[in-house]
């Protein structure tokens, strides 16, 4: 009986960074990492400020300077020079006034100009909107999320309303709204919707909040869907009811979502102009009742792009401030609360 010798495979010494090895695998420098996500980011970051940059720091410099005015004798426009701050201090601290230069009640009441009155016409309809819209939301959100038949037919037909544009939307509810529209109609009422002053502000935040609301369910909806199961079962056996549930679990856990809603939306409605624009022209009442700071900034435009300028700057920097305390005070900030969660 011949034996024959069996070759034993011998298996190849592991390599470095393989699982089996115990030697890690040597990191890459950390300089090479940051000069290759720098040549990554160098492009977007090139069109950013071209596109962003480029223009902030135009509309400041130009509102330094004093609009042209056409000189007597020859008829044409001259530059007036530099004018310090005092495009801003116009803005901020003028009062209106008649042909005579004598001092007058200003249009929408006392509060000082049209400035600041186009600032609490804008923040009156931020604070009521984005309210409406995140209750509204969440319920629509809530709903959505159940499983039933027909969910998906009614989801789309909630984002329909998100998915048409802006200017399509006004220009619907510029019928409704109509003096014989079906609003009056179905009211039994005759309310002039877009020129009274409260009648058109509400006709905004209505069309506003109708338009909106779906996209703020999309952002809770997302965070529902991120809930586990196993939670609301675990309470439920503890015996807690559907309300104590919702205050206590769902609210929780779905608030990074609501406040990156409510950030988006307040960020929105702050530059909001096509809507009041189509819907009342930027008027109602005395002529400014809908007036945001974006319409009264192109209304600007055609006067004088310099004091337009200065304009648009004190608005940039009300809407940064807003944008800042939301995310440094009050704490709208995803990526550190996850990361919070995950270490609790």
């Amino acid at each position: 009986m011949t034996v024959h010798e069996l070759s034993v495979e011998t298996p190849a010494p592991p390599r470095r960074g393989d699982a089996r090895s115990r030697e890690p695998e040597p990191a890459r420098p950390r300089k090479g990492r940051s000069k290759a996500a720098m040549f990554l980011i160098l492009p977007t970051m090139i069109l950013l400020g071209i596109v962003v940059l480029y223009p902030v720091v135009s509309a400041m410099v130009m509102s330094l300077f004093k609009d042209p005015a056409i000189d007597p004798a020859t008829g044409k426009f001259v530059d007036q020079g530099f004018a310090g701050l005092s495009n801003y201090t116009h803005w901020l601290f003028q009062r209106c006034t008649d042909t005579t230069g004598a001092s007058v009640s200003c249009p929408g009441g006392t509060l000082g100009s049209l400035f600041w009155q186009s600032m609490w016409v804008t923040v009156f309809f931020t604070v009521v909107t984005v309210a409406i819209e995140v209750a509204l939301g969440l319920w629509f959100a809530t709903i959505m999320n159940r499983a039933f038949r027909g969910r998906a037919l009614l989801r789309t037909s909630i984002l329909v309303a998100w998915a048409i544009p802006t200017a399509v939307t006004a220009k619907l509810w510029y019928f409704v709204f109509a003096y014989d529209g079906i609003a009056n109609k179905l009211l039994g009422t005759e309310i002039l919707w877009t020129g009274d002053t409260w009648p058109a502000r509400f006709a905004v935040v209505i069309a506003d909040a109708w338009k909106t609301t779906p996209f703020v369910a999309l952002l809770i909806l997302a965070g529902l869907q991120m809930v586990p199961a196993e939670v609301y079962e675990a309470a439920r056996m503890d015996g807690a009811n559907a309300w104590q549930r919702f205050r206590s679990i769902t609210l929780p856990l779905i608030k990074p979502a609501i406040l990156v809603a409510v950030l988006f939306r307040v960020l929105d409605v702050l530059r909001i102009y096509d809507l009041p624009a189509i819907l009342t022209g930027g008027g109602g009442g005395d002529g400014t009742a809908t007036t945001t700071l974006s319409i009264l900034v192109i209304d600007q435009m055609r006067q004088g792009f310099n004091s337009a300028s200065a304009l648009s700057t004190i608005t940039f920097l009300f809407i940064f401030a807003v944008a800042y305390v939301l995310v440094k005070v009050m704490g709208v900030n995803v990526i550190d609360t996850q990361e919070q969660q995950r270490k609790a």
